[in-house]
């Protein structure tokens, strides 16, 4: 079920091509771990189903603690898309956009976000993994920006997203994550 300016979509309330688009997130975030970074992906769909761009969390590869993949879609969504377009579009994300991806996605007039994993679970597993307190306090996308609608958290996927925050914020092996 879609909510405006709340979150509570289970996965039989999404498409199998939501589900899809959800699992490369999760592939994405992934990749972001491999490369050093936080556990997070992104991907951008048009009104008619179209991938349109996607990428992952670069904060630590690149030394710019904004590079989150919703910022990046946001920006190429304003250079790219009518402001129709960006309205129809939906954003895909392993995670719950954080305020400042939040006000990104409302200010560029970007549609509908779905997410795997959800704020509340990402501040109870950095909570119960003992890891440093985040610059900017996890908010749901509702208390940024209540007139978005947002689908999430997906429980099946959320369980891989939190193996994923395991695994960057774990003990560090000498080779590297």
């Amino acid at each position: 079920m879609s909510h405006t300016g709340q979150a509570g979509a289970g996965q039989a309330d999404l498409s199998a091509e939501d589900l899809q688009r959800l699992r490369r997130c999760v592939e994405l975030a992934a990749e972001a771990v491999d490369a050093g970074d936080f556990p997070f992906g992104s991907v951008l769909v048009a009104g008619d189903g179209r991938v349109l761009a996607e990428d992952r969390n670069r904060e630590n590869s690149v030394g710019d603690a904004t590079r989150h993949p919703e910022i990046e879609l946001a920006r190429w969504a304003a250079a790219n898309m009518t402001a129709e377009q960006r309205a129809a579009a939906t954003v895909f994300t392993s995670g719950e956009h954080c305020p400042m991806c939040a006000a990104a996605h409302a200010w560029v007039g970007l549609g509908r976000i779905v997410y795997a994993s959800s704020s509340e679970q990402l501040k109870r597993w950095l909570a119960e993994l003992g890891a440093p307190d985040l610059a900017v306090r996890p908010l749901p996308v509702s208390d940024i920006a209540p007139g978005l609608v947002v689908q999430g958290p997906v429980p099946v996927l959320a369980e891989q997203v939190r193996d994923l925050h395991r695994r960057f914020h774990g003990p560090r092996r000498p080779d590297g994550p």
